[in-house]
């Protein structure tokens, strides 16, 4: 009985154990988004240490915006493998705004930036950032690398560089003949140069030796030999972390009444969320997870602009280097991305002193290499054999910011591009038939604007005066005002020339609804 007994009570349990599921684990990727985040700490921290000094602020502001951009941007919803922190592409910008305004200001620059990003992204206005040509976005990116380059190769040999960018490039040689007479600029341009040599020459290396980022093994050797050798060579000033943290007084709101520095905010506003939204769309094109969406995302770029602003610290974007460094590390969630700002914010709590051995030319080296991979060099062969147009709106965006500022350059940009597309899209053609007998027969297609207008009204006013026209309109798919008002007046010129009025025939609207229809209906 007792056996009877023991079945009958050990039987339910055996369904029931065979039911259970496996246990999915909380964090089923924490062991790739650890190592990822280990590689991208690595990266981040001699860039946001070079950024920050050729912003002209203390180093440590850079590793602060690394750190917002970890534990707050990383945090937030858009693009899950996408890595913010200060970026090469703005030190142009932010160098600017100290120099003319000062460094607390910048924290009110930084923080309006964020605000703005914030609503824009609420307004769903984060996709159309897609719509700007990538021309002017390539062509503002070389603009700040050739800016970049020429101003960092000054730092390189521990010379002061001159304030405008033309004065940067025209300055060149001068500074390359003081430097040779003197043993510490020449010393100061061999840790440089040797950083650069680095970087270059460590992606040749075999990949166990590539698993430390050649910026940071770059910096580490120059740092050795500036130990090691005693070269008289300028390195990073440390303040600590805690003292520089700086939020904007009151005082400096102030300044948001002046125009210079309202468009300044601008320039923040349109550079770094091109920045980072076009950054996400080259990060997509680098995984198979999750897509970026883009609203959200400069929401978040917007809540780690405001926070960064409030601590008086860089701006940030969405940087292609970090990301893409933590997406060939094997990371396959955000988590990798927090953790980065983890350990960024352990080395400035606990190693801030550490900063104080790094060489100043070694990160102008490094910002340099940086600089040079802005450039598209290929990208700029490339459109002139296929689009010339959209080459020459590269080009012109590039040099306008070297000789003016970034803010006027980037709009000389725009408006170019915006000409070029209303260009192109005004296309018209204009076919005469003339039979020899009966009347002249002029047909107008395509999109008809004031910009074609001398070519319509040359081809129009060369017709026989002592000849009947007949003017068919039926083929436009657009008629401005201005053509409409100009055809209109040529027709009673000719008209008045004791010939019979021109006979304009106007497209039928039924006719042009169902065009239109079709039109809309063909995949």
């Amino acid at each position: 009985m007792s056996g009877a007994m023991s079945t009958t009570t050990n039987a339910p349990d055996a369904p029931r154990q065979s039911a259970e599921a496996p246990r999915t684990p909380r964090f089923p990727h924490l062991r790739q988004d650890f190592t990822a985040s280990l590689v991208v700490f690595l990266v981040a921290l001699p860039l946001c240490v070079g950024v920050a000094v050729a912003s002209g602020v203390p180093a440590e502001l850079g590793l602060i915006t690394g750190i917002v951009g970890g534990l707050v941007t990383g945090l937030l919803p858009g693009s899950s493998l996408q890595v913010s922190g200060p970026a090469a592409g703005l030190t142009v910008l932010v160098f600017e705004a100290v120099s003319e305004f000062g460094l607390p200001v910048l924290g009110v620059i930084v923080l309006v930036t964020g605000l703005l990003q914030l609503a824009m992204g609420a307004l769903r206005l984060g996709r159309y950032f897609r719509a700007i040509s990538v021309s002017v976005v390539e062509g503002m990116l070389a603009g700040i690398g050739l800016v970049l380059i020429a101003g960092q190769l000054y730092s390189a040999a521990g010379l002061e560089a001159p304030a405008s960018g033309v004065d940067k490039i025209l300055g060149l040689p001068g500074a390359a003949v003081d430097a040779v007479g003197s043993t510490t600029a020449l010393a100061s341009l061999a840790v440089g140069a040797g950083t650069i040599a680095v970087m270059v020459l460590w992606k040749k290396l075999p990949g166990a030796v590539q698993t430390v980022p050649g910026a940071l093994a770059a910096v580490i050797l120059a740092t050795v030999v500036t130990l090691v050798f005693s070269l008289p060579v300028a390195t990073v000033e440390v303040q600590g972390l805690l003292q520089s943290v700086q939020p904007p007084g009151l005082d400096a709101f102030g300044e948001l009444a002046s125009p210079a520095l309202l468009g300044t905010v601008l320039a923040f506003l349109l550079i770094a969320s091109a920045e980072s939204l076009f950054s996400a769309a080259a990060v997509d094109r680098l995984h198979d997870g999750p897509r970026t969406q883009y609203d959200k995302e400069l929401m978040a770029q917007g809540a780690g602009n405001t926070v960064s602003g409030v601590l008086g610290a860089l701006p940030m974007t969405a940087v292609i280097v970090r990301s893409s460094a933590n997406v060939a590390a094997g990371a396959r969630t955000k988590a990798s991305r927090v953790l980065h700002g983890v350990w960024l914010l352990l080395f400035a709590a606990l190693l801030p002193s550490v900063l104080a051995y790094i060489p100043l030319p070694a990160l102008a080296g490094i910002l340099v290499h940086a600089g040079w991979k802005l450039i598209p060099f290929k990208g700029v062969a490339s459109l002139w054999r296929s689009h010339r147009g959209e080459a020459l709106i590269l080009i012109v965006t590039a040099v306008s910011i070297v000789a003016v500022n970034m803010f006027e350059g980037v709009l000389i940009g725009l408006a170019l591009s915006v000409v070029k597309t209303a260009w192109e899209a005004s296309h018209v053609k204009l076919e005469v038939i003339d039979k020899g007998a009966g009347p002249v027969q002029v047909y107008l297609s395509g999109n008809a604007t004031f910009l074609r207008l001398p070519k319509i009204l040359d081809s129009l006013e060369a017709l026989p005066q002592d000849r009947p026209i007949e003017l068919h309109l039926a083929g436009l798919h657009h008629l401005d005002h201005a053509c409409r008002t100009a055809l209109e007046n040529w027709a009673a010129r000719h008209s008045a020339a004791g010939t019979e009025p021109v006979k304009v025939k106007e497209p039928d609207p039924v006719e042009a609804r169902e065009k239109a229809r079709v039109k809309s209906e063909t995949p």
